[in-house]
């Protein structure tokens, strides 16, 4: 192994919403292989993407993997660009997740009333991405557990509810956790998930309890950023509260 070192760099991109934008944070790991994308954006957000990896110095042929916390449309979104820009990357996902992924099951939260409600291009890009998911080869099957050799390890938690194979990934050398949309950070306070987009969400708050005993300086969360308020305790209240 060489001495380069490892690091963890936030996205920040922008869902335009009726309500103006709403910023998510995918995120790129630089390591000694390559890069990994966690989460690839929303739908549309293809060139904004690529503006951002390129403001860090990265082209999409330096992508080795992507690692999927969740089959939501705001975190494959842009899944079939990558794949078609750079056929070799390899796509890692939890294997509850798989079946929405590849296309053996329907979407759970792309239906019809919500594709009602997006804006005419971005629904046709939709359909595009559903058309294409049989095309998605999974590289690494992800369960609860895993140890990645990435970032010095990084340690899968599976916390469904959100979705069935929704999962976190905790950073045990950073004491950093990429809470994914397991936990949300609103008017600067550390919560659970949403509960109009969670369909299981007794599931998801008792998943809380997963998170338990990491040591944390810092969680992520897609929705919301970055929380740093002694997140440890915060997520023993949350999940106390779950009870």
């Amino acid at each position: 192994m060489n001495n380069q070192p490892i690091e963890i760099t936030v996205l920040n991109l922008h869902i335009v919403t009726p309500a103006g934008k709403n910023p998510i944070y995918p995120v790129m790991l630089r390591d000694e292989d390559g890069i990994t994308l966690v989460d690839t954006g929303m739908i549309g957000q293809f060139a904004e993407l690529q503006s951002a990896l390129e403001h860090e110095g990265v082209q999409l042929s330096d992508i080795k993997r992507i690692i999927v916390t969740h089959s939501d449309i705001d975190h494959i979104g842009n899944l079939g660009a990558l794949v078609n820009a750079v056929p070799e990357v390899e796509i890692w996902a939890h294997s509850d997740e798989i079946p929405f992924i590849t296309g053996k099951e329907p979407m759970i939260k792309f239906t019809p009333e919500r594709k009602a409600l997006l804006p005419e291009p971005i629904a046709e890009l939709a359909e595009q991405l559903i058309s294409q998911r049989t095309e998605f080869k999974i590289s690494k099957v992800l369960e609860d557990g895993d140890m990645l050799p990435i970032q010095g390890g990084i340690q899968v938690i599976h916390t469904p509810g959100h979705t069935p194979g929704h999962i976190c990934l905790y950073f045990r050398e950073q004491q950093f956790l990429l809470a994914a949309d397991e936990l949300r950070v609103v008017d600067d306070e550390l919560v659970g998930p949403a509960p109009p987009a969670t369909p299981d969400m007794p599931e998801a708050l008792r998943s809380l309890k997963r998170l338990l005993g990491l040591k944390l300086e810092k969680v992520l969360c897609y929705h919301g950023g970055e929380y740093t308020d002694e997140p440890s305790r915060r997520i023993a209240e949350l999940a106390e509260s779950a009870d």
